[in-house]
């Protein structure tokens, strides 16, 4: 019986078997950011423990920065030093920091791609749940918590317990407006929110075989939000050219070399999976959540669940306080609910191909009376291909506001927050109660093209509609 990609990377980074039965595994890059490190940086201190291998760490600030303003001192003097400490602490370990004067800053799940550091037949870890993202060249990547992040530090190896690995496959082609954040709501929707306990997504099927690689990633990004602990595409012939000139990508003859070796770690034809779900593309619809869970989706022609819908009696209980919490009713469309606050961003929907998508169809629109919309680039790369293709200037002639890389909105740990009870149509992956800055603020989740119908409608609308996408 052939192996999964899951299985390969695993075996080929396994240390040796602790006496409990975990498996210390060895972690080929490591991802660190201003959030969650200083902590781990200040127990290796107590300890008084050198980081092993700082050329295998790299780091990046994101969450804290502000997008409008980014000279320093910052406003936030919280801020200001956690970004000190980074630098700081980066500095005297040796770890290579993409600070804001490097032109190589921006959210960690984005320069890692960018640059060509995450690479196929990778473990990567970083103290950060959408690391899952990296998944999308074909790497088995996951979040850690602080203590982890320490111990990765320190001894260039994790502990755990193998996952099981479920082969999620979207088979044929998707509709024209559909995009791979849909496909990813889509399938929570269909799993749950906890329906990937236990387990490592394989991404899978003709629909995923099609996708570009910025999809991929999207789509990577919020296998987290399903609960699977990662998720991940098998590498091809597009995961290489994504790769190939990239500023850490193997060069000459080890581009070569690399290429053969990343082929092997795809699943074998015969692998052998713990679970397999199989999805029609033709079934899934532009897809919103209408609550305060990643699950509580539904397409754009759907209408709020009632709670009486459901056998289950957690799953009514989820329902009437998310129906509480977004004041909405059971049986309402969703198409049509007015929005407040459109954010475009994060990275989960902060690529070059976001914003590509997005212009031409705004270009010669404007933002609602009475929305504000803010567009932010996942990274300083990103923010100068959209000023040198214009792309910069069409959104801030229809009315958004043009930022600086970062993670904005996303988590609101800077000054871009909602306020009030204010509605948002977001790009990003989260939409808890509280999730962009206030604590009555309320989040939908969509797709770039949708969000960018919100923009100009003023509420929830079917990008296919507004733009005549066919």
């Amino acid at each position: 019986m052939g192996k999964t990609l899951y299985k390969k990377v695993w075996d080929a980074h396994t240390a040796g078997i602790l006496p409990d039965g975990r498996t210390q595994l060895f972690i080929a890059t490591h991802f660190v950011h201003e959030v969650t490190s200083p902590q781990a940086f200040a127990m290796l201190r107590e300890l008084n423990l050198p980081v092993l291998h700082p050329e295998r760490t790299f780091a990046t600030v994101d969450h804290i920065i502000p997008t409008d303003n980014q000279a320093e001192p910052f406003a936030d003097p919280r801020a200001q030093t956690m970004l000190n400490a980074l630098r700081s602490n980066c500095a005297a370990a040796g770890i290579r920091l993409f600070d804001l004067p490097t032109g190589q800053q921006g959210i960690v799940h984005s320069i890692g791609p960018e640059l060509g550091i995450t690479q196929p037949g990778m473990t990567i870890v970083c103290g950060d749940s959408h690391t899952a993202t990296h998944g999308a060249v074909g790497s088995i990547a996951m979040g850690i918590g602080t203590t982890q992040v320490r111990d990765v530090l320190a001894t260039q190896t994790l502990a755990m317990l193998p996952l099981k690995v479920r082969n999620v496959r979207v088979e044929g082609t998707l509709r024209p407006g559909v995009t791979a954040k849909d496909v990813a709501l889509y399938i929570i929707g269909k799993l749950g929110a906890d329906g990937g306990l236990g387990y490592a997504y394989e991404f899978g099927g003709s629909a995923i075989d099609n996708m570009e690689m910025d999809g991929r990633l999207t789509l990577c990004n919020l296998a987290i939000e399903g609960a699977a602990r990662c998720g991940y595409v098998n590498p091809d012939e597009k995961t290489f050219a994504y790769l190939k000139g990239r500023p850490y990508a193997p060069k000459g003859a080890a581009w070569d070399a690399a290429v053969e070796r990343w082929k092997s770690f795809a699943s074998d034809a015969d692998a052998e999976y713990d679970d397999v779900v199989i999805f029609n593309a033709e079934d899934i619809e532009p897809t919103v959540t209408w609550g305060i869970s990643p699950d509580m989706s539904i397409g754009i022609n759907g209408s709020i669940p009632s709670p009486d819908d459901s056998d289950d009696s957690e799953t009514r209980k989820a329902r009437i306080t998310a129906l509480e919490y977004m004041k909405l009713q059971p049986g309402q469309a969703i198409k049509g609910l007015p929005i407040n606050v459109v954010f475009i961003g994060s990275c989960t929907n902060g690529r070059i191909s976001d914003f590509r998508a997005v212009a031409p169809l705004i270009k010669g629109r404007k933002v609602a009376d009475g929305v504000k919309a803010l567009a932010v680039p996942g990274s300083q790369e990103t923010a100068r291909q959209c000023e040198a293709e214009g792309i910069a200037d069409i959104f801030r002639a229809a009315g958004f506001e043009w930022r600086l890389a970062g993670c904005s909105m996303c988590l609101a740990m800077n000054p871009d927050k909602l306020q009030g009870d204010q509605v948002c149509a977001s790009t990003s992956n989260r939409n808890f109660k509280g999730r962009q800055g206030s604590p009555t603020g309320r989040t939908l989740l969509m797709s770039p093209l949708m969000a960018a119908a919100a923009a100009v409608t003023g509420t929830v609308a079917d990008p296919r509609e507004v733009f005549d996408i066919r």
